[in-house]
């Protein structure tokens, strides 16, 4: 599972990706911070959550400020929301005028963005370390003193559907993996659409945008996260000085619906006119590190390295090289969440292979490893992989913030992000194959698959793969 970040785009999934962050600028499923990271934490008296991981190879700085709050805390009928808000919080307040806030960063020679997904939304800027103190300063200020009104709110939401149509109802992998989540949770949030349905998108107003604002968006519901050249002793008084004086907000609940007992596999099928090859993947419901089931999280990490986790994984070696049936296969996994997590299996036909030989090879492989479980050799490589990935990224300046703060803004702690070395290490081969007996419950699954429009696809179409893993949007 990776999680690329592109400006306004998508992120993606966490744990085992987490840590290849400092190689790809992408979250890699793996958390590890005792020997890479090294983070030192504080707290505000109004609730506020403070950490730093020094990086003093270069006198740059990233400042990020993680909100615990997403699109699945929405209420209902104002899907979209939690994306909607992270758009508006560029419009300004009474020192700086609307769109200015990236303008001053990009002056002072810094670059920022914004994210949201199920269960954050995230804001940071990468800039010299003298201009901290700006960029703080400026963040401070639109966590409590943004102005909206509908001159700059209505317009920003024609934006926002725009920015769907393009991204998802132009995109027939994006749309499967929309309507895929929506039916492997049936009752539970994480079946919503980050961005918005559109029905309800079109109808979100100012009063909306503030109230969601002034409930979530307070010191006590956010994470300041600084990577960079700086110490804290340094970091904590310019904290206090801008974030400490902000009065702490309501104590908000995260209330989720539980998701019910499964009972029947799902399956959804779409044709679209742009599909030139198609496609098949897999959801399955999947504990995450916060689930009462939590045990199985590292091993399901272990599980993903090894049977869908780049050419020397075992479902490539024998889909793709040995039975050349797929020209490409893979799994991913998403284990940082507030509630559930997905586990998948994706792949795409070599030529003229069907989509029915494709499935029923997979689910050979499946049923072989249910069978025959991973050997010892297997375990010890995948271990070793995950765990390689955690001195990498040591040379990553952004990644300790990134880990850290979508860590903490599901729940999670310090201490169960330092001990993720500790914990793949003590993983067995018995512990993967009991893991992949629960996860691979067909019961608790659904199956895509993306074809071409009878009679082939249109002239030009490409090949649009199916959404892989927990998508957010900037």
């Amino acid at each position: 599972m990776t999680i690329p970040e592109t400006f306004r785009s998508k992120t993606r999934g966490f744990l085992s990706a987490i840590l290849l962050a400092a190689l790809t600028l992408a979250l890699v499923p793996g958390l590890s911070l005792a020997a890479v990271f090294n983070p030192q934490t504080a707290t505000l008296d109004n609730g506020m959550q403070v950490v730093l991981v020094e990086n003093h190879r270069a006198p740059v700085v990233t400042h990020m400020v993680w909100y615990k709050v997403g699109s699945a805390d929405e209420p209902r009928g104002v899907s979209g929301i939690a994306h909607f808000l992270e758009h508006l919080m560029f419009k300004g307040t009474d020192d700086i005028a609307p769109g200015d806030f990236s303008k001053i960063v990009a002056r002072n020679g810094g670059n920022d963005n914004a994210f949201t997904s199920w269960d954050y939304t995230g804001y940071f800027q990468n800039i010299a370390r003298d201009r901290l103190d700006l960029v703080m300063k400026m963040e401070a200020d639109r966590m409590r003193n943004l102005k909206l009104s509908d001159d700059v709110v209505l317009p920003e939401r024609d934006v926002i559907i725009e920015e769907r149509r393009s991204r998802l109802d132009n995109n027939p992998g994006a749309l499967l993996g929309e309507q895929m989540r929506a039916s492997l949770y049936m009752a539970h949030p994480y079946g919503r659409s980050i961005i918005g349905w559109r029905n309800e998108m079109e109808k979100l107003s100012t009063e909306d945008a503030l109230e969601f604002y002034h409930d979530w968006y307070a010191p006590n519901n956010a994470i300041l996260v600084v990577a960079g050249d700086i110490t804290m002793d340094e970091l904590l008084p310019m904290a206090k000085k801008y974030y400490g004086v902000i009065p702490r907000g309501k104590d908000m609940t995260r209330n989720r619906v539980q998701e019910p007992v499964q009972h029947a596999p799902r399956k959804v099928t779409m044709r679209d006119p742009q599909v030139g090859q198609a496609s098949w993947s897999r959801y399955y419901l999947a504990p995450s590190y916060n689930t009462d089931d939590n045990n199985d999280a590292a091993p399901l990490d272990v599980l993903s390295e090894i049977i869908g986790s780049g050419t020397t994984s075992r479902f490539f070696k024998s889909l793709v090289v040995d039975q050349k049936i797929a020209s490409s296969v893979g799994t991913f996994y998403n284990p940082v969440a507030v509630d559930l997590a997905t586990f998948g299996v994706y792949g795409v036909p070599r030529g003229d292979v069907d989509l029915a030989d494709l499935e029923q090879a997979i689910d050979g492989e499946i049923a072989k490893l249910l069978a025959g479980g991973i050997t010892q050799d297997e375990l010890d490589r995948a271990k070793q992989k995950l765990l390689d990935s955690a001195v990498f990224a040591r040379d990553s300046l952004s990644a300790g913030a990134r880990v850290l703060g979508q860590s903490l803004a599901v729940g999670l702690t310090v201490d169960q992000v330092e001990s993720w070395p500790d914990r793949i290490s003590a993983v067995t081969v018995d512990q993967v194959n009991d893991a992949a007996k629960r996860v691979f419950n067909d019961k608790k699954s659904v199956t895509g698959w993306l074809m071409p429009p009878e009679g082939g696809p249109v002239t030009g179409a490409g090949a649009a793969l199916p959404i892989t893993s927990g998508e957010g949007v900037h």
